[in-house]
């Protein structure tokens, strides 16, 4: 069998480094311009400026993260990008002038900020324009070729395409015996079993994806051609873990009655350490959120009074860990009797029972502020997956296979499908959350944390609450 020839594509964990990396290198070849070109000494790459150095590269990387310069999606826009990185750089030489215990004391001269905030501004948004020029070209699409059966093509295809634009489905062999006429999808050519290893060649294949539920379906044709391609090192991957790799969602509508292999949960759950870590910070952040919330409350009661007539708060029953029912308390949002037929109802993006006031609340997240009481009391967490009521919870999980699975761990402020999805109005919007949760519960770490923290905090600056 001839070699088998692939263009070269960019992971998307190496395309995010890369981003880092060169934006760091690239600020720092903007300072040395500077020293070099300009009367610049107030950041220098000298030996004494050492550690200065290292907590404006710790500055960039975390508030880039913040204000989204490395969102893979967003970063493919030139203007989204400018925006952010604006935004990146102006909070960056804000915190940096106002922590001189670890930066340089201001210049004498003022005009070296100026010369500062421009340089950074300038080379991370050039580096970023040569990374949309060619990175995000065609020339660098990882091209895969799907196997399997066609029945779900679609559910298969779209969130692929959704999370990472640059992993491109070229074509699919259907692996069926017996099917009818070829099968049209969205420009996606369909090929023949005894052309699976002249096409991997004509079109520059990285990777096959088997995306057979029952691999009885699979042809000894086409077997025998992917143990072929294996054995010569050829990528050869399975749905649902690529799915769960590039999505970061659990695919519960794929799995069967394998469904132990799928749910191998985070040892962080048994890990005292994590735990101890896990509480500590729950104390410590709810009694700053309490905090913060007493010294809001007189605008909060302004706000209340003006455009949110009736009582301040809002008590409701929500399912907890291991299914324990607890009392849910937030800054009301809606009008008062909002379902006042008596019936649960799905709260609706821009939901007309949301008063004015409320709607401020709710993007801005503050109307969450006295669920630090039920964190403070060890009913939730602030990170876990949010708390739903008994209704919904009986409603979904008689729908939605495992969906009660998302109880084993305490429900949260936030979560990981907090940051990575919509408003959920719906049952597939349900699938969409538990399948995060799941994530979430699988690979919870106390990085994975920090991420979700760093990204709420994205979400409120953005103004992007429910």
């Amino acid at each position: 069998m001839s070699k088998l020839k692939t263009d070269i594509h960019f992971e998307i964990s190496e395309r995010k480094v890369l981003l880092r990396i060169l934006d760091i290198v690239m600020v720092f070849l903007g300072l040395y311009l500077l020293e070099q070109f300009f009367d610049f000494n107030y950041l220098t790459l000298h030996q004494e400026h050492g550690v200065a150095l290292l907590v404006l590269a710790f500055y960039l990387t975390i508030l880039g993260t913040v204000f989204e310069i490395y969102d893979l999606q967003k970063s493919s826009t030139l203007d989204v990008t400018f925006r952010n990185v604006v935004l990146t750089a102006s909070t960056v030489v804000l915190i940096y002038m106002l922590t001189p215990f670890f930066t340089p004391f201001l210049p004498d001269k003022r005009i070296e900020i100026v010369y500062f905030y421009s340089s950074i501004i300038v080379m991370v948004f050039l580096w970023r324009v040569v990374y949309v020029t060619f990175i995000t070209k065609p020339r660098f699409y990882k091209k895969v070729l799907l196997v399997g059966e066609i029945s779900n093509i679609e559910s298969i295809i779209k969130p692929l395409k959704q999370a990472d634009p640059n992993y491109k489905i070229v074509g699919f062999i259907n692996c069926e015996q017996e099917h009818e006429a070829p099968i049209k999808f969205r420009g996606l050519k369909e090929f023949q079993p005894h052309e699976l290893l002249s096409v991997i060649n004509e079109q520059n294949i990285s990777e096959i994806l088997v995306a057979a539920y029952n691999s009885e379906t699979i042809t000894n044709e086409i077997y025998g051609s992917l143990m072929m391609l294996l054995e010569s090192g050829f990528t050869i991957r399975e749905y649902t873990q690529v799915y769960e790799e590039i999505t970061h969602r659990v695919p519960i509508q794929f799995v069967g009655k394998d469904f132990y292999k799928y749910f191998p949960f985070s040892r962080s759950h048994q890990n005292k350490l994590y735990q101890l870590f896990h509480r500590s910070f729950d104390l410590i952040f709810s009694t700053v959120g309490l905090l913060f919330g007493v010294a809001m409350l007189p605008i909060i009661l302004i706000g209340n009074l003006i455009a949110n007539r009736g009582p301040l708060f809002y008590v409701q029953e929500r399912v907890g860990k291991n299914g324990a029912v607890f009392n849910i308390v937030k800054l009301r949002s809606m009008i008062v009797n909002a379902e006042s037929s008596g019936e649960a109802k799905w709260a609706q993006k821009n939901d007309s029972r949301v008063t004015p006031f409320g709607r401020f609340l709710r993007r801005s997240r503050i109307d969450e502020i006295p669920q630090f009481v039920n964190v403070l009391k060890g009913e939730m967490s602030v990170i876990g997956p949010r708390p739903e009521r008994p209704y919904f919870v009986n409603e979904l999980s008689q729908i939605i296979p495992f969906y009660e699975m998302r109880h084993v761990i305490k429900p949260g402020l936030t979560g990981w499908a907090q940051i990575k999805s919509r408003y959920g109005s719906s049952v597939d919007d349900s699938l969409t959350k538990l399948q995060y949760d799941l994530y979430y519960i699988k690979h919870c770490s106390f990085f994975m944390d920090v991420n979700i923290l760093v990204k709420t905090l994205s979400a409120v600056l953005y103004y992007r609450g429910q």
